[in-house]
């Protein structure tokens, strides 16, 4: 679904039947609710750019948000970690390199 910025991003989820106006964002719903969701932390989210660099099945995104700059900035953080290796991924938008070998011809072996 768009996001209010309009980025397409799978968690974001808005619910305008008949002039209702419900937005949230699905990937906040397991973390614990310490701060409120506002679609203005959509416009510095960078889930819709890992899910457009990284479609693995196993990816297995977590999101928080993160105030910064004495807590009067806040953004939205996310961790990934990877289901089928069992560990934490250091960069989502490259993955964790063991789920997807890297191509042969990429890497100049014949």
């Amino acid at each position: 679904m768009l996001t209010p910025v309009g980025k397409e991003c799978r968690y974001f989820y808005g619910d305008y039947f008949r002039g209702r106006k419900r937005e949230e964002c699905r990937l906040l719903l397991d973390s614990a609710p310490q701060e409120t969701w506002t679609p203005d932390l959509c416009r510095t989210c960078p889930v819709p750019a890992i899910q457009q660099a990284n479609a693995c099945e196993h990816l297995v995104l977590k999101g928080t948000i993160d105030r910064r700059l004495l807590g009067l900035m806040r953004r939205m953080a996310v961790a990934a970690d990877c289901r089928k290796c069992d560990c934490t991924v250091a960069d989502p938008q490259i993955g964790c390199g063991q789920c997807h070998p890297a191509l042969t011809f990429l890497e100049g072996n014949p």
